[in-house]
C-alpha cells in the first residue's frame, strides 16, 4: 500500500472512531481547489445525510478533535468541508517513494493476475489504412498498459479482417482495372483500389454479381483469384506491421478472420440444430427481437459468410486457449449494435467468460486542412507524413543550433507523441478533431507540452552543481504549500492508474499527468530550485529531488500512454 492510500485510510479510521460510524473511507478525500487551504479535504455531504446533521456542524466538531493525529499540523472546518494540512514528514514520505521505485512507482494488485485479452488494431487487409485505426490503436494499446501496471495478465491481440467483401471489391477491381502494382507502397496502392472499386462499382447489379464470384473463389481458397489474394493480403499486412512498429505497439499474437471461417461454418451448423440461428429468405439469420436487438445476419442468402461467423469461432478458441476471465473488444462505436448481437448469440451459445465492448467515436479534421485520397476517410500515411513535417519545421524553429538528424529523431517522437496523446486524451465516445498546429504546440492539453515538461526538469539536473546532485536531501525542509501539493498530487498516482484501470479510460491519467506538469511548471517559475545564492545546499538537493519525481512519474504516465520522451527538447 503506497503511503498517501495508507495516511488517508488513518484519517478515515480516525474520523470515523470520533462520529462511531464506519462512514468515511480513503477515497473520500478529495484535493482542496487552492493549496492554501489544505492538502487533502473531506466534503461532509454524505456524512451529513447519513447523520441527519448539518454538515459544516459535523466538520466543526471533527476539526476540534482531529489535530491530535501524528502526521497532522492543521485541521480546519470550511463551511462543509474537514480540510488537512500534512507535516512535512508526509510530504517527504510520498517524494521518497517515488524516487526509491522509478520503473513502477504507481501499480497496483487491482487485478489480481487476471486474464484479460485485449483486442485492438482490427485492420483491414485490402483497405487503407486510416485515422480511425489509428485511434483505435491508441486507444487499445493505452488500456492494455493500464491494466498491466493494475496486476492484471494482459494479453494484447491484433484481429485482422482479411477475409471479406472488401477484399473481393479490391481484387476485382485489380483484375477490371488492369492495375499494375508499384515497386514499394503495395499496401497503400490496394487502399486506393479498394477506393475506386467502390466508385467504380456504383449501385450496378453486373459489378455486384462479378464481385460476388470473386468472393466465391476467395472462399474456395483454390484457383488465380485465390492465390492473387493470398499475395495481396501479404502486401497489407506487410504495411499493418510497418504501422505497428511506428507506434510502438506489440501484439501477444494476431488472428485473422480467414483462420476461422471453416471452423465458424461448423459452428453455425451447430447453432442451427440448437435453434439459436435459423433460416430466413435463404439467409442464416439471429434473430433477436425478444431482446430488443433486432436481426442478425450471419449468412448471406447468396450463400457467403459475413462477419459473425469468424467472431463466433474466434470468441470460443480465445477464451478457452488464453483460459480469459475477460475479453475486450476496442471496436468503433458504431458498431455496438452488432456487437451487442454478437454477445448475446455468445451468450445463448453458452460462452462463461466476461465480454467487454469499449466503443470509439471517429475522429475529424477541421475543414479543408486535408482531403482524403479515398474521398471519406483520411488516411494514416498522409496524416503521419503532416504532422512530422511540422514537428521537424517546430523543432527547426526552437533549435537552429541542432543538426537535421538531431531535430528529425527528436520531431519524430513529438509527431507521434502528437498523434497518439490526441486519439486519447478525451474519453473514446467523444468525437475527435485532430488539428495538428494545435496538436504540437508546447502550451495547453498537449503531449508536446508534457514532454516539454519533462525535458526541461531533466535540463534542470543537468545543468545542477554534482555537489547537490550527490548531496543528501532535506526533504524535511519543503515547506512551501506548493510543494506539499506536488508531493501529495505524485502520491495520488496509483489511485489514477487503479480508476483508468477500473473504467478502461486511458484520458484519467492524460489528464493526471497534465494536472501534475501544470503543478510543476507553476512551481519552477515561483520558487527557486538551483538558482538562488541564498539557498540552502540541502534544500536545493531536496527541490531538486522533488522535480526528479515529478519527471519519473510524468514519464511513467506518458509510457501508460504509448508516448516516448526525450531528455533534450
Amino acid at each position: 500500500m503506497y503511503f498517501l492510500e495508507k495516511t488517508k485510510e488513518e484519517l478515515a479510521a480516525a474520523i470515523n472512531k470520533i462520529i462511531s460510524r464506519p462512514l468515511v473511507l480513503a477515497e473520500h478525500f478529495v484535493l482542496p481547489p487552492d493549496p492554501k487551504l489544505g492538502d487533502v479535504s473531506l466534503p461532509c455531504f454524505a456524512l451529513a445525510k447519513e447523520m441527519g446533521e448539518n454538515p459544516g456542524v459535523i466538520a466543526q466538531n471533527i476539526a476540534e478533535i482531529l489535530p491530535a493525529i501524528p502526521l497532522i499540523t492543521r485541521v480546519q472546518a470550511a463551511g462543509p468541508y474537514l480540510n488537512i494540512t500534512f507535516s512535512a514528514e508526509v510530504t517527504s514520505a510520498l517524494v521518497r517513494e517515488v524516487i526509491k521505485n522509478p520503473k513502477n512507482y504507481g501499480v497496483t494488485t487491482l487485478g489480481k493476475k487476471k486474464r484479460v485479452m485485449l483486442e485492438y488494431a482490427n485492420g483491414n487487409t485490402h483497405k487503407e489504412v486510416h485515422i480511425g485505426h489509428l485511434r483505435n490503436i491508441a486507444y487499445g494499446d493505452a488500456v492494455n498498459r493500464i491494466l498491466a501496471a493494475n496486476g492484471y495478465t494482459a494479453i494484447p491481440v491484433a484481429y485482422i479482417n482479411d477475409f471479406g467483401i472488401h477484399a473481393a471489391k479490391t481484387l476485382w477491381h485489380f483484375l477490371k482495372s488492369k492495375a499494375k502494382a508499384p515497386k514499394e507502397h503495395k499496401g497503400i496502392f490496394l487502399g486506393q483500389l479498394y477506393a475506386a472499386a467502390v466508385t467504380a462499382m456504383g449501385d450496378g447489379a453486373a459489378a455486384k454479381a462479378e464481385v460476388g464470384e470473386v468472393m466465391k473463389a476467395i472462399e474456395s481458397k483454390k484457383g488465380a483469384i485465390y492465390s492473387l489474394w493470398k499475395q495481396t493480403r501479404r502486401w497489407s499486412l506487410d504495411q499493418w506491421k510497418e504501422v505497428s512498429k511506428e507506434l510502438g505497439v506489440q501484439f501477444t499474437t494476431t488472428f485473422y478472420e480467414s483462420d476461422f471461417i471453416a471452423e465458424g461454418l461448423r459452428m453455425v451448423k451447430t447453432l442451427q440444430a440448437k435453434g439459436i440461428l435459423i433460416p430466413s429468405q435463404g439467409a442464416i439469420i439471429a434473430d433477436l427481437e425478444q431482446y430488443n436487438l433486432g436481426v442478425l445476419v450471419v449468412i448471406r442468402s447468396d450463400g457467403t459468410a459475413l462477419y459473425p461467423v469468424a467472431d463466433l469461432s474466434l470468441t470460443f478458441h480465445k477464451v478457452k486457449k488464453f483460459r480469459l476471465d475477460s475479453s475486450l473488444w476496442v471496436i468503433d462505436i458504431r458498431q455496438s449494435q452488432y456487437i451487442n448481437q454478437l454477445f448475446k448469440v455468445l451468450e445463448l451459445a453458452g460462452l462463461k467468460a466476461h465480454l467487454a465492448h469499449l466503443p470509439y467515436e471517429v475522429v475529424k479534421l477541421p475543414s479543408g486542412m486535408m482531403s482524403s485520397r479515398s474521398g471519406n476517410i483520411i488516411a494514416y500515411e498522409d496524416l503521419k507524413q503532416q504532422t512530422i513535417a511540422k514537428a521537424i519545421e517546430e523543432t527547426m524553429k526552437r533549435h537552429a543550433e541542432w543538426t537535421k538528424k538531431k531535430a528529425e529523431k527528436v520531431a519524430r517522437v513529438l509527431a507521434f507523441g502528437a498523434l497518439k496523446f490526441e486519439m486519447i486524451k478525451v474519453s473514446g465516445e467523444k468525437m475527435i478533431t485532430f488539428d495538428i498546429e494545435s496538436a504540437l504546440r508546447f502550451e495547453g492539453f498537449t503531449a508536446a507540452y508534457l514532454q516539454y515538461t519533462y525535458a526541461r526538469i531533466k535540463s534542470i539536473k543537468r545543468k545542477a552543481p554534482a555537489a547537490i546532485v550527490k548531496m543528501r536531501p532535506a526533504f524535511s525542509e519543503l515547506s512551501e504549500e506548493r510543494e506539499r501539493r506536488l508531493a501529495v498530487t505524485l502520491g495520488r498516482f496509483s489511485e489514477i492508474i487503479a480508476a483508468a484501470g477500473k473504467a478502461y479510460e486511458p484520458s484519467e491519467v492524460a489528464r493526471y499527468v497534465y494536472e501534475l506538469a501544470q503543478l510543476f511548471n507553476d512551481y519552477y517559475h515561483g520558487v527557486p530550485i538551483l538558482n538562488d545564492k541564498s539557498l540552502k545546499p540541502s534544500l536545493a538537493a531536496a527541490r531538486l529531488q522533488l522535480a526528479e519525481a515529478c519527471a519519473l512519474v510524468i514519464k511513467r504516465g506518458l509510457e501508460l500512454l504509448g508516448v516516448d520522451v526525450v531528455e533534450e527538447m
